[in-house]
């Protein structure tokens, strides 16, 4: 396809052109001379094997295959624009970016950021979703939210959870095959996220289930599609309580066992030390860690990492 796509500059020189009937109005609009569009556009005409402009003494006429060919191009230059606008154009003298783990965003963020954009109506946020732990980019963001222990050489990390984790299921999951006890576990699929160092070995080690291979079920890149699994009956999830919430109180997940082992692992706000940041960041910070609520003791349901 790229064989047929013209040079941006032939096709600049077209259309302001076509669209004044001018090579002297299009020179200087463009900011070049007028031998340069005549040329520009020459090169056009022989790359399309179309003549695009009668030239006639007083002007310009577009035959009909440059008045066919025209709107095509305004279309595809608006879009270009547009696309550029939406990704480089102003950010950082408007909204402050943000980067966050996708199953953070769905199922702790979202249900929180509602509060900041109400107490503060003139603050734009962009937040752009991740899977991976990918490398701070200062030219894409502002701010990052990732998982990990909260050691990141070079940047200021803010601890935003404290997890437990825990199985989780569908309702009617357990009336098909029971799970009377965590040994029972070895006649289902584990369902595992990558990406998270601690998991199913540890709350099985916790419970003292060791008939069941940590090891087996089937490997998923996001919490999001392990819980939709999880839910369709396909599997049992190792549930993060900071991701969890929002799937056991709508009832499409239930814990079957009360054992919630506590994990040192967490999501964590990081930000370079020492850059120049957007002026919403300060800001934005205090706001999220006012929202993090720290934990208690630990319940009767919890229990402490072997």
């Amino acid at each position: 396809m790229n064989r047929y796509l013209p040079p941006l500059t032939w096709l600049r020189a077209f259309e302001a052109s076509a669209r004044t009937l001018s090579f002297t109005h299009a020179a200087s609009e463009l900011h070049i001379t007028q031998a340069a569009v005549s040329k520009h556009v020459k090169s056009l005409e022989h790359h399309l094997h179309h003549v695009l402009f009668i030239r006639r003494p007083r002007g310009l006429e577009l035959t009909k295959s440059g008045a066919a060919y025209l709107p095509k191009v305004q279309d595809a230059m608006e879009r270009l624009a547009i696309g550029t606008r939406e990704v480089f154009g102003q950010r950082r003298t408007s909204s402050l970016t943000v980067r966050c783990a996708i199953s953070f965003a769905v199922n702790w963020l979202a249900q929180r950021l509602p509060e900041y954009l109400e107490r503060y109506p003139g603050k734009n946020i962009r937040l752009l979703s991740s899977v991976w732990n990918d490398a701070f980019d200062a030219q894409d963001f502002d701010l990052d939210i990732q998982y990990g222990t909260g050691h990141w050489p070079g940047f200021n990390s803010h601890r935003l959870t404290w997890e437990t984790i825990t199985p989780l299921c569908a309702p009617e999951l357990p009336g098909r095959n029971p799970l009377n006890s965590p040994q029972d576990l070895r006649h289902h699929r584990l369902l595992h996220v990558l990406g998270y160092h601690e998991g199913w070995g540890i709350w099985l080690k916790a419970a003292g289930a060791q008939q069941v291979d940590a090891g087996s079920g089937l490997h998923l890149d996001s919490s999001l599609t392990a819980f939709e699994l999880a839910a369709d009956c396909a599997g049992v999830a190792l549930g993060r309580s900071s991701l969890a919430g929002h799937a056991l109180a709508s009832g499409r997940l239930i814990a079957p066992f009360p054992l919630a082992v506590p994990i040192d692992e967490a999501f964590h706000l990081i930000q370079p030390a020492g850059s120049s940041r957007h002026p919403d960041a300060p800001l934005f910070v205090e706001w999220l860690l006012s929202a993090v609520q720290k934990p208690e003791k630990p319940t009767s349901t919890q229990a402490e990492r072997p």
